[in-house]
C-alpha cells in the first residue's frame, strides 16, 4: 500500500460517511505499515537486490532501434553517436534495456512514483517559484508508478559507471555507491519519523550542498560556493537570449545551428511554417488552461515571436523537442519556453499503462508528486501533427537557474558527497508519493540493503560495458547508424 492511497482513504475519512452511506474503511496503523515493510522481505530479501543475471535473450540494441520508430528519422544517428561517446552516455541513453533488465530482478512489492531514468545526470538545481535555488530530481520523461528500488538501482549503478568513467579505482567505486544507498535508507528513516507534511515540505538546503561539494573537484574553476550560486543565477531567458538570439532588421530570431537548434522556418517550407505558426497558438490556448489561473495571467503577458527545433539529452534526441521564443513587448522581456515530446515510459511494458490519457500529463503528474517545488510554467498539452498521428507534449522554462553538477571534474570523495546528496534527494520523492514507513521498515537500520545495491551497481556497471561494445560492434557493422560529434 502506498501513502498516495493512504491519503485518499484519510481524506475521505475526515467527511464521515461516503456517498453511498458505508462508513469508509480505517487507514492502516503505523504497526501495520511497519509490518508491511517487513513481510515485504519475504518476497525480496534485502540481500536479494544484490542479483543481476542477464538474460539469455536480452537484446540492448535491438531495444535501442525499437525506439527510433516514433522519433525524428533524421535525429536517431545523433542520438546513437552521443550515446558511443563514453559507457556513462551510452547508459544515460539506454533506459528501456535497463527496464526490461530490472523487471526480471527480484521485486519488493513496495509501490512509489518512479522518476525512471533516475541516474546520477538527472539530479540538478533550478530556480524555485520563491527565487530560491533547490536540488531536485530534473528529469521525468519516464516518470510512473512502480517498485522503489528500480530508482535506486538505476542511480546506483549509474555512479559506478560515471566512476569508472572518471578512471576511479574500484574500491572508490564501491565507496562512493554505498554513500548514496546509505543516504537513500537513512533519509527515509527519518522521514518515516516525520509527520507528512513535514515530509512535503522537506527541501534540500543548496547552499550548504554545494559548499560541501565544491571542495571536492578536480580543479579550482570555483572558488567557493557563492561562484557556483552566481553562474546558476545566470542561466535565465535574458541570458539564453543573448546565446541563442540575433537582430535582423531590428527583430529577434533564433539563430540556426542545425542539427542541434533549427528554426522552425528551415524545418518547413513557407506554407507549412505559417500553418505550423498557426497550430501553435491553438496549442498554447491548450497549454494555457492547464495552468493555476495567476501563471495564466502571467503568460498572457508575453506573445510568441519565433519557435526552433532542438535536440536535447542523452536519450531524448530524436523526440521532438521545440524552443519557443516569448516576449513582453518590447523586445527585452524575454521568456523561453521549452515543449516535449512526451511519449509512453520506458517503464510502460513491466510496470503497467499510466493513469493518466495524455503522456504529457503523466509527466506533469510525476513530476509534481516527485519534486519539492516545480517550475510555474510546467503544463502540457497535445498536438496534432501533419502526418495525422498526434502528439503528447509537457512545457516548462528551457532555462532557469538551471545547474548540473561537473561530473567529469569530481574526485572519488566528491561523487560520494554528490552520491549521498542523490540518495537523499530521491528518498524525499519517493516518501512523498510510496509509504514511508513501510519502506523504512522493509530497508532496516544495518547495511544489508546498501551492500546489496553496491553488489548490483558494479555487476550492472559491467553489463553496461558490455552494451556499449554491443552498440558499437552494430555501428561498425552498418546495423545502426551513428553521428557523432554533434
Amino acid at each position: 500500500m502506498t501513502a498516495k492511497k493512504t491519503g485518499r482513504t484519510g481524506g475521505k475519512a475526515s467527511t464521515g460517511a461516503s456517498s453511498r452511506g458505508a462508513a469508509p474503511a480505517a487507514p492502516p496503523s503505523r504497526a501495520d505499515r511497519v509490518a508491511l515493510g517487513k513481510d515485504a522481505r519475504g518476497s525480496a530479501p534485502l540481500e536479494a537486490h544484490g542479483e543481476f543475471r542477464p538474460g539469455s535473450s536480452r537484446d540492448p540494441v535491438g531495444l535501442l532501434v525499437s525506439q527510433a520508430a516514433s522519433r525524428v528519422p533524421e535525429l536517431v544517428p545523433v542520438r546513437h553517436g552521443r550515446m558511443l561517446v563514453s559507457p556513462f552516455t551510452y547508459y544515460r541513453g539506454a533506459a528501456l534495456p535497463m527496464a526490461a533488465d530490472l523487471a526480471g530482478t527480484p521485486t519488493s512489492g513496495l509501490q512509489v512514483q518512479l522518476c525512471g531514468d533516475a541516474h546520477l545526470s538527472n539530479f540538478g538545481a533550478f530556480a524555485s517559484p520563491e527565487r530560491r535555488l533547490v536540488f531536485d530530481v530534473n528529469d521525468f520523461d519516464e516518470t510512473l508508478p512502480g517498485p522503489f528500488e528500480w530508482d535506486v538501482k538505476r542511480l546506483a549503478a549509474s555512479l559506478i559507471v560515471a566512476g569508472r568513467d572518471n578512471d576511479f579505482s574500484d574500491k572508490a567505486c564501491r565507496k562512493i555507491v554505498l554513500a548514496a544507498a546509505r543516504g537513500y535508507r537513512k533519509a527515509m528513516r527519518g522521514f518515516a519519523k516525520q509527520p507528512f507534511l513535514e515530509v512535503w515540505y522537506a527541501h534540500l538546503d543548496i547552499e550548504e550542498a554545494i559548499g560541501q561539494f565544491r571542495s571536492h573537484l578536480k580543479a579550482k574553476r570555483f572558488r567557493t560556493a557563492e561562484d557556483l550560486l552566481a553562474k546558476a543565477h545566470t542561466r535565465d531567458s535574458t541570458q539564453a537570449l543573448g546565446k541563442l538570439t540575433t537582430l535582423v532588421d531590428g527583430r529577434r530570431q533564433i539563430l540556426s545551428d542545425p542539427p542541434t537548434i533549427v528554426p522552425v522556418e528551415e524545418v518547413f517550407n513557407d506554407v507549412q511554417a505559417d500553418a505550423i505558426y498557426q497550430l501553435i497558438h491553438t496549442v498554447l490556448g491548450k497549454y494555457r488552461r492547464t495552468l493555476q489561473s495567476d501563471r495564466r495571467h502571467l503568460l498572457d503577458q508575453f506573445t510568441l515571436v519565433q519557435m526552433a527545433r532542438k535536440v536535447v539529452g542523452v536519450g531524448s534526441v530524436g523526440t521532438r523537442a521545440w524552443v519557443l521564443l516569448m516576449d513582453a513587448g518590447d523586445g527585452v522581456e524575454p521568456l523561453f519556453l521549452q515543449a516535449k515530446e512526451a511519449q509512453p515510459s520506458v517503464l510502460v511494458e513491466f510496470a503497467g499503462r499510466s493513469q493518466y490519457g495524455n503522456q504529457g500529463e503523466r509527466v506533469v503528474a510525476g513530476q509534481h508528486l516527485m519534486q519539492a517545488q516545480s517550475d510555474i510554467f510546467l503544463g502540457w498539452t497535445r498536438v496534432a501533427g501533419a502526418d495525422g498521428v498526434d502528439r503528447d507534449f509537457y512545457v516548462r522554462q528551457l532555462r532557469d537557474w538551471k545547474l548540473s553538477a561537473p561530473i567529469e571534474m569530481m574526485i572519488p570523495s566528491g561523487m560520494a558527497v554528490y552520491g549521498r546528496l542523490c540518495g537523499w534527494t530521491l528518498a524525499r520523492a519517493h516518501a512523498r508519493s510510496g509509504d514511508r514507513v513501510a519502506l523504512a521498515a522493509y530497508l532496516g537500520g544495518s547495511d544489508r540493503f546498501d551492500e546489496a545495491i553496491a553488489d548490483f551497481a558494479e555487476a550492472y556497471a559491467d553489463q553496461n560495458e558490455v552494451d556499449f561494445a554491443a552498440l558499437q560492434i552494430a555501428v561498425k557493422e552498418g546495423r545502426v547508424e551513428a553521428t557523432s560529434g554533434i
